[in-house]
């Protein structure tokens, strides 16, 4: 990469350490030139040492500045950018606390340009004993979420965003990875075997393994005969490395076992026998995400002390063996998507924290829900039932005061009732709630009574998705818009009746991604001004509704709106009912209001043949 001149270092640096005006104290003046000098351009070095000056709340004082200038030796030049950048990358892991050089050590398992998952991370983190307790009762996983993001703060790692601005996983740059996995030799922190001739020899006491990638013709001989094998406390298998690995009876004292991604299914080779799980008594974190099993062996239920249990994404795998019930130190259950649990394991779990992809059949498990009152994150289904089982359910919810992110849907259409309608009336979410997703239907309108009781309850609320309302009125449109913390929206009517929404420019103010669909039967307008910071919109358009009097034709108000789009609008135009010729007069006034605009989507439903004539009628489609 090309340095940075002279200014844009200056900009850069000064920026990270002072980002309300990003312009340098007096004070600071001659050391931060001094400091830029010897980065030499290189951005990760600017960034790197801007950190660490910056880190914590305040500007660190000036003398440190010296030390570090003093530290970094003659500075980044042509002939030594490499050793310098180590030092000054050096610098950067010797200054951070002792239990984040832990958490940074940690990431050499990974091979190089890894996308490691954030909250798999951090779990192993908890696992490993990394993360300790600051307040009485705060969740290790949050307080690791801190450490998390320290890190990325300090630029130790980077960060990786969805295409809703969320980070979701990180990566350790190249430079980084060079420097823990050299730490890590030195400290006998782990071991690595790639496969590449470079591993590190296996003697003594090894206390971590990570065995990735091997070369076809590599039988793994020397991990087989590996004599301390019984004193390894962790052990994270990449993909084909599964080949070599040991039985786990070899492992005495294990506390981390991550095969996720492994291929343990009948089509599998190299079978491991999961039975053996049952003599790692002192098993933490067990992870089987995407391992294509189809049974989990009931001698699961002799880890007593396990934390984590992750076995998301073995569509094989259909049912729990009831042994889960032994399980009562579990903090995070994945089974996602939807498992069976038996009848009588919930109501033990009752330090579970996250509690992903249950599918609830009978009604009892929904009752057992409510002994779970450390619960923060559920996502559930149901596969059918009667009333009594949501109003099981309800009932449960309203004991879990710590939840913040709920995901609810079910696998039937066929009920006299309207089970969300249950939730919206009987139901106040704690404040703590930041994630709210229903895929269930109601027959109310998109205000639930939860939100249109107090919204100011609701002020940690950040994403609402509402897959299926009765319908969308403007009264619902203020309120949800008044929310402060709001940034992601997605609703759907089905029975709409208000035929025209228009989006206020005072509200969704922090609206990143905004998505509203109310079918053909409604026309929504943006104010000027409106959205001013969404990223992403969808929303729907009736063409036959957009040409009634009162109602503003095709202009909706997108052109000069919209300012902040980065990924995309999708315009849906709900044609029945109209002229095919009024259809495309619709979409030419979209596209021709966002022309200045990339990325545009317009749907048509239904979509118009080729050979249509103007004067023809779209034919009505089901919301």
């Amino acid at each position: 990469m090309k340095p940075l001149s002279t200014d844009d270092s200056r900009m850069l640096f000064h920026k990270r350490i002072f980002p309300d005006d990003s312009r340098c104290q007096n004070e600071f003046e001659q050391v931060s030139k001094d400091i830029l000098k010897k980065c030499g351009g290189v951005p990760l070095a600017i960034i790197t040492i801007a950190s660490a000056l910056a880190s914590g709340q305040q500007v660190k004082p000036k003398c440190e500045w010296d030390i570090l200038l003093q530290s970094l030796g003659s500075g980044l030049t042509e002939d030594n950018s490499l050793e310098e950048m180590r030092r000054i990358l050096s610098f950067s892991y010797y200054n951070l606390p002792s239990h984040l050089k832990t958490c940074l050590l940690y990431l050499c398992i990974y091979p190089e340009d890894s996308k490691i998952d954030r909250d798999r991370l951090i779990w192993k983190w908890v696992a490993e004993g990394f993360v300790h307790h600051g307040d009485q009762g705060t969740s290790l996983f949050l307080v690791g979420l801190n450490y998390f993001n320290q890190l990325i703060n300090r630029s130790m790692i980077q960060p990786i965003y969805d295409y809703k601005g969320q980070v979701y996983a990180c990566r350790v740059h190249d430079m980084v990875l060079d420097l823990i996995c050299n730490l890590s030799h030195e400290a006998k922190f782990a071991k690595l075997l790639d496969g590449t001739g470079d591993s590190m020899p296996l003697h003594g006491n090894v206390r971590r393994l990570s065995l990735q990638d091997r070369n076809k013709d590599d039988q793994g001989t020397p991990l087989r005969n590996f004599t301390g094998i019984s004193q390894v406390r962790s052990i994270t298998v990449f993909t084909s490395a599964i080949n070599i690995m040991p039985a786990l009876s070899r492992f005495e004292v294990l506390r981390v076992l991550d095969l996720s991604g492994c291929n343990l299914g009948k089509s599998s080779s190299e079978q491991l026998n999961l039975k053996g799980v049952g003599h790692l008594i002192h098993l933490r974190y067990l992870g089987l995400l995407g391992t294509k099993i189809s049974k989990l062996p009931a001698e699961i239920g002799n880890l007593q002390f396990l934390e984590v249990l992750d076995i998301g994404s073995n569509f094989e795998l259909h049912e729990l063996p009831s042994t889960v019930w032994n399980l009562r130190r579990l903090m995070y259950l994945n089974v996602f998507p939807c498992k069976l649990v038996p009848a009588g394991v919930l109501q033990n779990l009752t330090s579970i924290e996250v509690l992903r992809g249950i599918l609830v059949s009978l009604n009892i498990i929904a009752q057992e829900l409510g002994n779970l009152a450390k619960l923060r994150e559920l996502e559930i289904r149901f596969k059918d039932g009667s009333l009594d089982w949501y109003e099981g359910f309800v009932k449960s919810l309203c004991n879990l005061h710590h939840i913040e992110s709920l995901i609810v849907s079910w696998n039937t259409k066929e009920t006299s009732f309207e089970p969300m309608d249950l939730l919206g009336e009987r139901w106040v979410p704690p404040v703590h709630l930041r994630k709210f997703e229903s895929w269930m239907p109601s027959q109310l309108s998109a205000l639930r009574g939860w939100i249109k009781r107090d919204p100011s309850h609701l002020s940690n609320l950040s994403k609402l998705i509402l897959g299926s309302v009765k319908e969308v009125q403007q009264e619902d449109v203020e309120i949800i818009g008044g929310l402060l913390s709001l940034r992601h929206l997605w609703i759907k009517s089905t029975h709409q009746t208000q035929r025209l929404l228009v989006i206020r420019a005072d509200g969704f103010r922090c609206m990143v991604d905004f998505g509203l669909d109310c079918g053909s039967a409604a026309q929504i307008m943006f104010e000027p001004g409106a959205l001013p910071r969404a990223e992403k919109v969808d929303f729907s358009l009736g063409v036959r509704v957009a040409k009634e009097d009162g109602n503003c034709g095709f202009d909706v108000g997108l052109q000069g709106n919209l300012l902040s789009l980065r990924w995309y609008v999708k315009v849906w135009l709900y044609c029945g009912g109209a002229r095919v010729g009024e259809a495309k007069q619709a979409e030419a006034a979209v596209r021709h209001a966002l022309d200045a605009h990339p990325r545009i989507h317009i749907a048509m439903e239904p979509r118009i043949a080729k050979d249509a004539h103007d004067d023809d009628l779209c034919e009505d489609v089901e919301n």
